[in-house]
Parts: structure tokens; sequence; C-alpha cells
């Protein structure tokens, strides 16, 4: 992506601020803005969540459906499609996605899900 007369590019990520599955909550802050090329860290807390399920994480690029990115219950996972990284806490109740270099394209709503 160019840079036009030496600005940098700026968008806003969007998340969804709280997602009900059952009896866990999932809760995210409701929006974050970043520069293209700084890395930014999407975190999640489920402190209701059980030990059996596992973290999902989404985004909706405008204009277009749900795209999955990565499922996973502890860890962490390296994410290369979006050069990023996803980890989940050790006992479960917190997670975060790493996007280490967004760009414009990866404006989105993001989802994290049990």
């Amino acid at each position: 992506l160019q840079k036009i007369l030496g600005c940098r590019f700026q968008f806003v990520l969007f998340f969804s601020p709280s997602v009900a599955s059952g009896k866990a909550q999932v809760q995210q802050e409701p929006s974050l803005q970043t520069t293209e090329d700084s890395g930014v860290n999407i975190s999640c807390s489920h402190p209701k969540k059980q030990i059996e399920e596992f973290n999902h994480f989404y985004r909706q690029i405008p204009g277009r459906g749900p795209e999955f990115l990565a499922l996973i219950a502890r860890g962490s996972k390296v994410l290369p499609d979006i050069a990023g990284e996803l980890w989940v806490s050790e006992d479960g109740r917190s997670s975060a996605l790493w996007l280490g270099w967004p760009r414009r394209g990866d404006a989105a709503v993001y989802y994290c899900a049990l």
C-alpha cells in the first residue's frame, strides 16, 4: 500500500463489545485505532469461560460476510494469513489477537466468541 504525500493511512478496527454464549459472556473494547504497520493487540475477556470451551476469532470486512480467523483453547498460535498471532491465557479467561503489520484491508469488525 502506498503512502500518499508522506501521510500514513489511519484506520479503525471495531469489535463486538459483548457476545453471550450460554452462561459465558465475552467482553471486548468497542473500537481501536491504529496506523498502517503499527502493531495492535485486540484483547478479549471471558471470565466465566468453561475449560472445555474454545475461543473463536472472526472478522467482518465491510461489504463481506464474517471470516473465520482462528480457534484455540490455550497457548498461542501464529496466523500467517493475517500476519498475526493469537494467544490465550493459562487460565483460559482472556485472549488476544495480535496484528503485527495491519493494512487498510484489515479494517473490520473483529469478533471474539466462545
